[in-house]
């Protein structure tokens, strides 16, 4: 297992934009061929406060609200955009560390797209890690190859740079450790008493002796959106006003009413997760298909194409009789 070490957001001083064909593969993304051009846009190249801090993101957006000040920097991460439409699109909600769920609703949309002829889409909207029992497991299925007709693309969620904010300062009182933190520690076998136990630098040479480097890179390499000709897939959602290459991290994290209160954009669909209904949420001009599967075992994907309105594929693990 390689290690990996405490580092800013790869490409944070690279202020370039390229227009390429891609795909995850272990954790790098590299050109591929493919019918749908994805441009690989940077926006400007600093990351926003509050993480150069190593603070919540949310505490941030919350000091902004009440003692006013500059607005927030555009995110380091990039915003992929794609000039077509695939056959389908399969935007997977809030996953949390239930990798059963992930496995199970993975072969409803495998069935599901078997008749669609044409490049699908799995879109991942987030927050992998946390609260359910196997994290570790869920990063490694989205680092899995998909299979063949489809392409995989995984945003990040807040739960996500929580993580890596705590990889890079492993505090004692990290605000990750009171949000499903001590839970995906547990999946990679590390116990967060016994951790917190340590001096600091012991804590963070023991955390990658067991979080493997790959999974790190690939969290810290996701970008933040992805946009297609009517449609913008993010974690929490859009700030009003701002266009979707200039949105700041803590926004597309962590945003909820202003999102939800602002009205929508002309001839434009936000698919997102982050906030958790027992029902995907049906809005105008957005659908939520998080629902709580750590709290309700309840795992969602919507499925657009070009010819149909959306449609909801919700799975459950099935319960053992009595």
């Amino acid at each position: 297992m390689g290690t990996w070490k405490a580092r800013p957001l790869p490409w944070a001083f690279w202020p370039w934009v390229a227009c390429i064909h891609w795909s995850i593969s272990a954790s790098k993304f590299r050109p591929i061929p493919s019918s749908s051009s994805l441009c690989w846009q940077r926006a400007r190249h600093r990351q926003s406060t509050s993480r150069q801090a190593g603070k919540p993101l949310a505490l941030g957006v919350f000091l902004r609200s009440i003692l006013g000040g500059r607005p927030p920097a555009p995110s380091a991460r990039a915003h992929l955009s794609a000039s077509d439409l695939p056959a389908a699109i399969y935007a997977v909600g809030d996953i949390h560390g239930c990798l059963p769920l992930l496995h199970l609703l993975h072969e409803h949309i495998y069935a599901d797209a078997a008749g669609i002829a044409g490049e699908k889409w799995l879109v991942y909207l987030g927050d992998y890690v946390d609260r359910g029992p196997n994290s570790a497991g869920v990063l490694d299925a989205l680092l899995a190859p998909p299979p063949a007709g489809f392409r995989r693309i995984a945003l990040p969620g807040n739960h996500e740079v929580m993580m890596l904010n705590f990889l890079e300062r492993p505090a004692r009182n990290a605000s990750w450790l009171q949000f499903g933190g001590p839970e995906t520690l547990a999946s990679y076998g590390l116990d967060v008493k016994s951790l917190l136990a340590l001096p600091e630098r012991q804590r963070i040479a023991h955390l990658q002796s067991h979080i493997p480097e790959e999974h790190v890179d690939f969290l810290a390499g996701l970008p933040l959106t992805l946009s297609a000709p009517g449609l913008v897939f993010v974690h929490a959602g859009l700030r009003s006003g701002i266009a979707v290459a200039a949105q700041a991290e803590d926004d597309a994290l962590w945003i909820r009413g202003d999102f939800f209160s602002a009205p929508p954009r002309e001839g434009l669909l936000v698919v997102h997760g982050h906030t958790p209904a027992r029902d995907p949420v049906v809005a105008q001009g957005r659908i939520c298909v998080d629902t709580g599967a750590f709290a309700t075992g309840l795992l969602t994907a919507v499925k657009i194409t070009a010819s149909e309105p959306p449609q909801f594929i919700s799975v459950a693990m099935p319960t053992t009789p009595l």
